[in-house]
């Protein structure tokens, strides 16, 4: 599903100078990548306006103001903000005509600027917006990654995902999430990221919540990672018969896009960790061509052929 982000949230996000905070409308929502430039608007045109849209002062707009009268202005720049709309922005750092100020504080609206120029604001803006926006779902399970590879472990509650977990990042592998992943659809990719409040920390039972940072350093996290592999933990089936060659694939859907999986059962003695750690080098082969599997097999054919032939 389409989400969508607040003026409060943006304003925390990007690096902009607040001229004035709108504290009424810091939570008034904002559900679309497109903005606007209000060149137009601000000659008197509003044929089409859409107000729900981010404005955007550059150059050309502030130098078409700066050819008004103060009164002419006033009234344009009212004309635009009485509008309702979310949020200005202004850039280059040009000056802030009173007038703006003025109706920016009349009409409860954000106000920000930046020294940007209108060309690198508005592509800060459009990645900040791409991703509030991406399709988001939660998972439950827990992201790292392993030799460059975003593998996100899933299973029941109380399987082990965080004692593996722990042995992978000993390892030196990356923890991204634990317990809860925010995975968004960027285009045809999945990337995945925690929840601010708890980026960086762990559940372990017996234990209790530690910090992975502080306990194994900088280079044992990571704040996003495409996910590329899940791995499902589950108990171990005596009366289930295992794939032994992983002849094909199998894939889940998240987000309507099929990412790959691995199912390991888990028993006594058996070292998950290191087993995962071989399934993601496994993957990784895959992924440049190279299927164990099917190279066995094929070795297998050409053995059963020769011995046909003699």
């Amino acid at each position: 599903m389409k989400t969508s982000f607040t003026v409060k949230q943006l304003i925390k996000e990007l690096d902009f100078e607040v001229v004035y905070y709108a504290e009424k409308t810091e939570n008034r929502e904002i559900d679309t990548s497109e903005f606007n430039r209000p060149g137009l608007q601000l000659s008197g045109f509003y044929t089409k306006f859409v107000p729900d849209r981010i404005q955007i002062i550059g150059g050309a707009e502030w130098h078409y103001l700066s050819t008004l009268t103060e009164s002419v202005r006033r009234g344009r720049i009212e004309q635009l903000f009485e509008k309702q709309i979310p949020l200005m922005i202004i850039t280059r750092s040009q000056e802030i005509y009173p007038e703006i100020l003025e109706m920016a504080m009349k009409y409860d609206c954000s106000l920000l600027r930046t020294s940007e120029s209108t060309s690198r604001a508005v592509n800060i803006l459009i990645n900040y917006m791409d991703m509030a926006l991406a399709p988001t779902i939660r998972r439950h399970g827990i992201l790292l990654d392993i030799y460059g590879v975003g593998v996100l472990i899933t299973g029941d509650s109380g399987i082990g995902k965080s004692e593996t977990a722990v042995d992978l990042i000993v390892s030196g592998h990356k923890l991204i999430s634990d317990d809860s992943v925010i995975i968004k659809r960027m285009e045809d990719r999945l990337i995945g990221t925690s929840p601010p409040i708890t980026r960086h920390f762990m559940e372990i039972r017996g234990i209790g919540i530690i910090d992975v940072e502080r306990l194994f350093g900088i280079g044992s996290v990571m704040e996003e990672k495409e996910v590329d592999l899940i791995v499902h933990l589950h108990q171990w089936d005596e009366s289930k018969e295992y794939d032994r060659l992983g002849l094909e694939d199998e894939y889940e859907k998240i987000l309507d896009i099929e990412v790959p999986r691995i199912d390991i059962p888990m028993r006594t003695g058996r070292n998950t960790g290191v087993i995962i750690e071989i399934a993601t080098r496994n993957f990784k082969q895959k992924e440049l061509g190279y299927n164990p599997a099917l190279a066995l097999n094929q070795k297998i054919l050409e053995s059963h052929r020769r011995g046909k032939g003699n």
